[in-house]
This record gives structure tokens, C-alpha cells and sequence, in this order.
């Protein structure tokens, strides 16, 4: 891989570029229409987070949001904590808004791949008519405003027609993905009690397949609050047996006459009426059941796509993710703006290392995404995309998921184009978008995310409140934003909310990054503060992980964390404390990783388990993960923990040993 220091320049926005871009064109409406004459893009940051309510009405007249009443206010008080109410008297439809394209009916509205099914095009104006038929049915069935719909299917198209159809009527979606296991799913869908559950029999991964008829059962089982199963055969197209005798069948929902648009009424609900329930783990208790607003996510997300993204009618983008990952919810944000969407499911590798470019080139691809990880997997196998592939259209990269290093940034410019905008971005399952990402404006330097977001007052925090600048703090958001949660699921007072955001500074959205803000206002993510493990992109929660392993016998206790290292890497041992005259064996070592891949996913196994004699906690009872993740990262161990904080202070010395073994391959 090509040598390049942190934060070289790499690319530079050519002048036409930059006047066809959507934050040009807004910095221009805004002098037309606001008399407002704003420089550059920092000045239209510091603007927008300074004048919060100027800047969301602006975007909610630029973007034409579409509601039945006018809004009282734009936000209701500028203190952070949950409760914050943002656009009060309106009533929106996020799905009316994602469907409003459905003029430009012939253009592509999706592509769509996988393993089993070859590339193929759904048209806007087909989308529509499909959304139209299952909203229809599902009001037929019963499904109602704030009636909960969930979804274990791939990522296909009749996965995003659900999904539309679902909020199209006001009914809240919430969706995993078909390789998580049955407890992984019940834990997550049993907190909101679902009303109907899409379900497909399967799906294939690096041309195993994977059936799911049973996994569906013993979820269907264990969700008393079902009322309909939607039961799709894709698998095995020609087998049509349902899990349960009463489901009906996709195509008999959609075997169904067309209902014409101006026949359709969208269900225009309050701005605080719940969208969907997405999941994040936490370091204790079941998934945090996060809960978004339609006019939350509606604005925030047209903005994302609108600037960060650069979307345009006629572009295309693709990210390569699941259904279970909140980048499945952000990437659909492209039929806000007209962009049609790729959707692809299977391995990223399959049946080629260069699988998804050539779906880039095939689609015209103008907007290609992918983890850091993925281009690590590229550069082993000697892949150059711009050298094997008509990639002409594509403008921009998107980077997401863990930090991208240096090399991540120069491998596109070497092996793709030269002119390319490659970005990375930084957000969470919790906003459903980006705290830091790119601008079009702004030249690019390697490793470095571009710039902060509109409307994301974000700053670098010491633990003690102080900002720094060019230094590594904590990542914290010091104003609100209409896309912070509405509130988790089942959550009395937002006691959960508050200890997830706000319990370290108060008053002050604190995300659990290590965030470094320089001069010029590039950011760098260096990985996650806090004791959720984020691995390959994908977060997981350390109380999932201990749920599993010590339901295995012999397991007593354990601690696991997840470690960042050099080339976008990851660490992730498990330490096991097992009972008396019990050894960690080869079979033990197999139980536990069947363990972790059936109740949770692949994803939840480690890469090496440790036995321990003792597992560190603080005197509240509470494992020591973060001081722990610290030292393994190469931290002085005085510096991580605190003795005198700790239940028992003798069992922090084994690990402090195992670092030191580990000094190598530890990351400063």
C-alpha cells in the first residue's frame, strides 16, 4: 500500500465541482432568499449551530416539507436532554416524502442483488404502485398508527417496500437481520411487542445457504403480540410453506389491484409520533430500543443525503450492509433526494473479490460505500476497480462504520480514480445520521473526516468539561438536533436515555467516541470511550456477549473488549473465569463460540479466549471494560484504573501481565 502521512493532502475540489454542489446552491438560496451571506462552508457550520432555529426552518422551506399544519415552533428550548420537541404542530409523513420522486416515474427507484436473484431495476413508479397494494392490505389486516410492524429479512426490495409500506400507514418498522440468532431477534422484538412480522425463509451467504424456517418458528413463538406473519419464500422461491399454518404469503398480499396515488392517503402524524425502533447495544440489560420521530428523521436525513452525501436526482449510491444496521435506514435516505438506491445482499467477496465494483459499474454508481475492512480484503487480493471496470459516473466514496486510516483514503486514489471525493463519516444508531463527515467544498487529507455536520454543534471535550482543539477528547454535542431519539422503548422517566448520553456532563450529549477537532476543523475518530463494542462497524453489547458465555457450563465469569489497531483493524479476546477444577479445553473453547454464534450472531465470537483467575470490578459491582480496554490499548495502567476504586484490586494485575505480552501489537 501506498506510504502517506496523516492528514496529507489528497484531493482538491475542482471550481465546477464546487458551484454544482448542493451546499453552493443552498449557500445561494440562503443570500436569494434569507439575505443571508455566509462565505464558505465553516461559516454555514458555525451559522447553523449558533442559529439553530433559523437553520432547521431554512431547511424546511429549501427541502419543501410537506405537512398538513404549520409548525408552532422549530424547537421548543435549547437545553440537551430527552424531551426536546422539535417542529410541534406539524404532521408529516417520512414515507410520503421518500415516494414524492415518484414523478420521474420510469427512472430507477432501485437496483437491487444478491446471491440468488441477478441485478434487476424496480422502477419509481413501480415502487409506488407496490407500496400502495401491502399499505392497503396492512390497514385490511388492522395495522393502525403506532402499531408495530418488524421485519427478519434480507436486504432485498420487498425488505424496503415493507418498510415504506409500514410507515406509509403511520405504524412503527423496526428490523433485524436473518444471520442474527433467535434470542439476538426475541430480545430486541419482544420489548415492543410487535403486531406483524415480515419473515423470509432464508438467505445465502458465500453460496451456503442458510434456511431460517425453524429460527422464524421459535421467534413467532416466543412474540404472543403477533397478529399476522408475512411469510416470503426466497430461499427457495418454489417452496411455499409458511412457518405457521395462518401466515400469509407475500404475493398474496401484493396479488392485489393497483390503488391509484390520489386514491392513497399517507398517514400525516405528530412530530413526535414514533418511526421506527432501531437497536444499540449497551453494556448492560437488553438492547437499547431507540425510537426516532418521522419529522426527526425526515429532516435529518434530507440534510445527510442532501450535503454530506451530495445526493441529486439521477445519482445512484450503495453502501454495503444488512437490514440489522442502521446504515440500512440511513442509504434508503437516497430516494429523498431522487437518487435511486443499490441494494445488495450476500458476501461482499462472492463469487469475486470485485463483486460489488462490478455492480457499481453495471448500476452507474455515483456514490459507492463500504467499511474500512472491506478495502483492507481488496488490497490482499490485488483488486483495481479503476483498471477492470467502467467506473465514469462515480463521484464520491463513502467510508463508514470503524475509523479509516491514511492508506484506507490513498488506496482509492490509486487503485479507483484520482478525481474522487472520498469521504469518511462518523454517526451512530442513535441519530440515525453523522456527527462529522464531508462537505463537497472541502479538499480531502488523508484519514481525516472532513468537517463537522450542519446542525452538529460537535466539540472535543476533556473529562473534566474542557474543549481542546488539536487534542483527543471526548466526543460530546452541546445543542439539539431534531433527530436525537424521541425516547427508548419501555423506558420510565428516560432513566435509560439519560444514562446512556447524558449522566458524564450534564446537559451535554456525550456519544461515547474519542473525537481529536483540529485547526481547520478535520476530525478524526479514535474508536469507541465507553465499553460498547464496536467490531468491523458493527456494535455490539458487552451484556449480550455475557448472556451467552455464561450459560455455558463451567463458565463462573467474564469480561470481553474490543481494541482498535493500526490499519483499521480490530481486538476482541474474551476472558473467562471458570469454575473450580474447571480447565478452558478445546471443547470448552467450541462451546462457547457455538454459544456466542447461535444465540447472538457471527459477528459476537472473539478472536482468542483467555482463562483468568479473577474478573476486575469496581466497588458499585460494575466490570472494569473500560479501564481494561485501555490497558490492553497500551495505556499505563495507573493512568487507566483507579485501585482504589475497585472490589478486588489483585485481579486487575493478570491482565496488566497479559498487556505486556501484547506490547507489540498494542495500539498508544
Amino acid at each position: 500500500m501506498t506510504t502517506v502521512k496523516e492528514g496529507e493532502l489528497l484531493w482538491t475540489p475542482t471550481k465546477d465541482f464546487v458551484e454544482r454542489s448542493n451546499v453552493t446552491q443552498f449557500l445561494t438560496w440562503l443570500r436569494d432568499r434569507r439575505g443571508l451571506n455566509l462565505a464558505d462552508y465553516d461559516a454555514l457550520w458555525r451559522w447553523s449551530v449558533t442559529e439553530i432555529e433559523a437553520f432547521w426552518a431554512a431547511l424546511w422551506d429549501y427541502f419543501e416539507v410537506q405537512s398538513s399544519t404549520p409548525y408552532r415552533q422549530v424547537v421548543d428550548r435549547r437545553a440537551m436532554g430527552p424531551g426536546v420537541r422539535w417542529f410541534e404542530g406539524s404532521r408529516v409523513n417520512f414515507a410520503e416524502h421518500m415516494l414524492r420522486y415518484e414523478g420521474n416515474v420510469d427512472e430507477p427507484a432501485f437496483y437491487h442483488l444478491s446471491e440468488t436473484r441477478p441485478l434487476a431495476s424496480l422502477s419509481r413508479r413501480d415502487l409506488g404502485a407496490q407500496v400502495r397494494i401491502l399499505a392497503t392490505q396492512l390497514r385490511a389486516l388492522g395495522v393502525g398508527p403506532g402499531d408495530r410492524v418488524v421485519s427478519y429479512m434480507p436486504n432485498i426490495v420487498e425488505t424496503a417496500v415493507a418498510m415504506l409500506a409500514t410507515v406509509a400507514i403511520g405504524a412503527v418498522w423496526s428490523s433485524a437481520a436473518p444471520e442474527f440468532g433467535v434470542k439476538t431477534v426475541i430480545e430486541r422484538f419482544s420489548q415492543i411487542e410487535p403486531k406483524v412480522l415480515f419473515a423470509a425463509d432464508g438467505y445465502r451467504f458465500g453460496g451456503k445457504d442458510f434456511d431460517r424456517l425453524e429460527e422464524t418458528r421459535s421467534i413467532i413463538a416466543a412474540l404472543p403480540s403477533l397478529k399476522t406473519v408475512v411469510w416470503l419464500p426466497y430461499l427457495r422461491p418454489g417452496v411455499e410453506a409458511p412457518p405457521v399454518p395462518d401466515a400469509v404469503l407475500w404475493r398474496e398480499l401484493m396479488d392485489h389491484s393497483p390503488v391509484p396515488g390520489h386514491l392513497f392517503s399517507y398517514e400525516r402524524v405528530a412530530h413526535d409520533h414514533p418511526l421506527w425502533v432501531v437497536f444499540s447495544s449497551g453494556t448492560t440489560g437488553l438492547p437499547k430500543a431507540i425510537v426516532h420521530s418521522h419529522v426527526g428523521a425526515l429532516m435529518e436525513m434530507m440534510k445527510l443525503a442532501h450535503f454530506h452525501l451530495n445526493l441529486k436526482p439521477g445519482g445512484v449510491i450503495f453502501f454495503y450492509t444488512t437490514t440489522g444496521w442502521v446504515m440500512w435506514n440511513i442509504i434508503l435516505a437516497g430516494l429523498l433526494m431522487g437518487s435511486a438506491v443499490v441494494l445488495y445482499d450476500g458476501s461482499p467477496v462472492h463469487p469475486g473479490p470485485d463483486v460489488l465494483w462490478q455492480m457499481a459499474a453495471e448500476t452507474g454508481a455515483t456514490c459507492f460505500g463500504a467499511s474500512p475492512t472491506y478495502i483492507q480484503i481488496l488490497e490482499r487480493n490485488g483488486i483495481e476497480p479503476g483498471r477492470d471496470f467502467d467506473l465514469s459516473r462515480l463521484e464520491s466514496i463513502l467510508l463508514g462504520g470503524s475509523p479509516a486510516t491514511p492508506e484506507n483514503f490513498a488506496w482509492f486514489y490509486d487503485k479507483v480514480k484520482r478525481d474522487l471525493w472520498v469521504t469518511s463519516q462518523s454517526g451512530g444508531t442513535e441519530i440515525a445520521s453523522g456527527f462529522v463527515g464531508a462537505s463537497p467544498t472541502l479538499p480531502v487529507h488523508a484519514g481525516e473526516i472532513q468537517t463537522r455536520m450542519l446542525g452538529m454543534d460537535v466539540r472535543a471535550w476533556t473529562d473534566d468539561g474542557r474543549e481542546v482543539t488539536g487534542e483527543v477528547g471526548e466526543l460530546v454535542v452541546t445543542s439539539p438536533f431534531p433527530s436525537m431519539p424521541v425516547y427508548f422503548w419501555n423506558d420510565k422517566a428516560d432513566k435509560r436515555y439519560r444514562e446512556s448520553y447524558f449522566e458524564v456532563f450534564e446537559g451535554v450529549w456525550r456519544h461515547g467516541d474519542f473525537i481529536k477537532i483540529n485547526e481547520r476543523g478535520g476530525c478524526y475518530i479514535y474508536g469507541r470511550s465507553d465499553s460498547t463494542l464496536n467490531r468491523y462497524g458493527v456494535r455490539i453489547g458487552t451484556a449480550e456477549i455475557y448472556r451467552a458465555v455464561e450459560q455455558v457450563d463451567g463458565v463462573l465469569d467474564s469480561i470481553i473488549v474490543c481494541c482498535e489497531l493500526p490499519g483499521g483493524n480490530f481486538y476482541m479476546p474474551l476472558f473467562v473465569k471458570l469454575k473450580p477444577g474447571r480447565v478452558l479445553d478445546e471443547a470448552m473453547r467450541k462451546a462457547i463460540n457455538g454459544k456466542l454464534r447461535l444465540d447472538c450472531s457471527p459477528r459476537h465470537v472473539p478472536d482468542e479466549i483467555h482463562q483468568v483467575p479473577d474478573v476486575p470490578y469496581t466497588l458499585t459491582g460494575k466490570k472494569l471494560e473500560v479501564p481494561l480496554r485501555k490497558i490492553l490499548m497500551g495505556w499505563a495502567p495507573e493512568k487507566a484504573a483507579s485501585r482504589d476504586a475497585m472490589a478486588n484490586p489483585p485481579a486487575l494485575d493478570w491482565y496488566i501481565g497479559f498487556a505486556d505480552l501484547r506490547k507489540d501489537t498494542a495500539v498508544a
